[in-house]
């Protein structure tokens, strides 16, 4: 059956204009100017009047249920997949875990397991590879040409969990030259964290905000640069600085782009929107419902306008969310007296369009440029596109119908994420997701929530459009 959503203004990466958008099946069919709309007596009909009609949203940072200090995070595939699709979000691209000893393989067949039929929307996969050795080299190669896995993270910081040392980081770069494929880095001195940590307990300093003391910006700039050093000595590998957070790890992006690089990094709202003092050192216990690493910054520096500014000039190509939910309750509180213990996450997958669409209102983006880093992209960066992150004829009909006379408020009480808390409690942003369609079937419209899990299916993934 045909699908028409009519009536809406049209926003692309490269522009804004309106047109009616005509469905046929799982995918775009057409785009016509209003005028010349054919007669479609037995379209059903989706009404965007008055309304922004913008490509589904790529969320390619998330850690649906990942094993982490002691529990899993609280969002399945199910649920966070739903939580995504209520807030615009039609396509995540998710970590498959490898650690040390295990192999890259059964680690990727592990998260498939836990996605087939799970899924409200589609998804695919990174690799984390923590163990780099000659098997998961070849488990790389393997993964790039037949499993559509074509993303590898590797972590500078977590020793003896996912951290990999600069010779181990070396080869994995050298490898990914050699099939070009891009290398994903959590940039932090992890050595050098552990060394600060260890002082503040021994100095009786346990509460949250010593999460973020002990986490430096200057230890989060410190490996950009090295991370950004040994891309360069491997034959300038593709390297992507997973959420970063610190306007100096944002200079040597900016430096290393400037040089003409392959290297690339996102940004997550939670740095554009929250900071050190009034979350992460909120009384009490409470600021461990926003410790995350790299951690929120200090409002006292200009972090937030940074950030920003590096999302008009493409030195930030994308705002994920590194949604990886944990409860207050029994979770976070694993970490009372020792801020070390606390599980490291925040959940956001369901707000990420609404905060960003705040963004354009504050004029900090335009129209084009928030489309651009919430879906455009993010499917360009990791293969996905042109069937993700546009409005074209032949691409998948993802599409959002966005209200910018709409308002969110943010709470526990309206979120679908399966959190007992919001890291964005009492926000409240203009603009409200009206529609969604994932592969042309109408996920949610007139407030109503019609999609099913087992919709979403897996994505395999090419190379990425960006690299020379």
């Amino acid at each position: 059956m045909s699908l028409l959503v009519k009536g809406g203004t049209v926003v692309t990466a490269t522009g804004v204009y309106p047109a009616d958008v005509l469905v046929e099946g799982e995918r775009i069919a057409a785009l016509f100017e209003p005028d010349h709309t054919p007669a479609l007596p037995d379209a059903r009909i989706v009404d965007a009047t008055d309304r922004y009609v913008i490509p589904g949203g790529v969320d390619v940072h998330t850690h649906m249920e990942l094993p982490f200090g002691g529990t899993a995070a609280s969002d399945t595939f199910e649920t966070g997949t739903r939580a995504a699709a209520y807030g615009g979000t039609t396509t995540i691209i998710d970590f498959a875990v490898q650690r040390t000893g295990e192999d890259v393989r059964d680690g990727l067949a592990a998260w498939h397991a836990k996605a087939d039929g799970n899924c409200h929307i589609d998804y695919g996969f990174h690799m984390i590879v923590g163990g780099v050795d000659d098997e998961a080299l070849r488990a790389m190669a393997h993964l790039a040409a037949r499993e559509g896995v074509t993303s590898f993270k590797l972590f500078m910081a977590y020793p003896g969990v996912f951290f990999s040392d600069d010779g181990q980081i070396l080869r994995a770069m050298q490898q990914a030259r050699r099939d070009g494929t891009m290398i994903m880095m959590h940039a932090e001195n992890g050595l050098a964290i552990d060394v600060l940590v260890r002082q503040a307990l021994d100095r009786g300093e346990t509460e949250p905000i010593h999460h973020g003391l002990t986490r430096p910006a200057e230890l989060e700039a410190e490996a950009t640069r090295r991370a950004i050093s040994l891309a360069d000595v491997a034959g300038d590998t593709p390297l992507y600085i997973v959420h970063l957070s610190a306007s100096p790890a944002l200079a040597a992006v900016s430096h290393a782009r400037e040089q003409g690089r392959n290297v690339f990094a996102e940004t997550c709202p939670q740095y554009l929107y929250l900071t050190l003092e009034d979350q992460l050192g909120a009384p009490g216990f409470e600021g461990a419902k926003w410790v995350c690493s790299t951690p929120l910054r200090t409002r006292t520096e200009p972090h937030h306008r940074d950030l920003w500014r590096g999302l008009r000039t493409n030195d930030l190509a994308v705002v994920s969310t590194d949604h990886c939910p944990f409860c207050f309750k029994e979770q976070k509180e694993l970490g009372l007296g020792d801020f070390s213990k606390i599980p490291n996450g925040i959940g956001g997958v369901e707000h990420r369009v609404d905060l960003l669409y705040q963004g354009v209102v504050d004029g900090k983006l335009s129209l084009a440029r928030w489309v651009e880093t919430l879906a455009t992209t993010p499917a360009r960066m990791f293969g996905l596109y042109p069937r993700k992150g546009v409005l074209a004829p032949g691409s998948d009909a993802d599409i959002v119908v966005y209200d910018p006379h709409g308002r969110t408020r943010i709470s526990t009480q309206t979120h679908h994420m399966n959190m007992d808390h919001s890291a964005y409690e009492g926000f409240e942003v203009a603009g409200r997701v009206a529609a969604v369609l994932s592969r042309g079937r109408v996920l949610l419209e007139h407030g109503q929530y019609h999609g099913r899990a087992g919709h979403g299916r897996y994505q395999p993934r090419g190379l990425s459009t960006y690299l020379r």
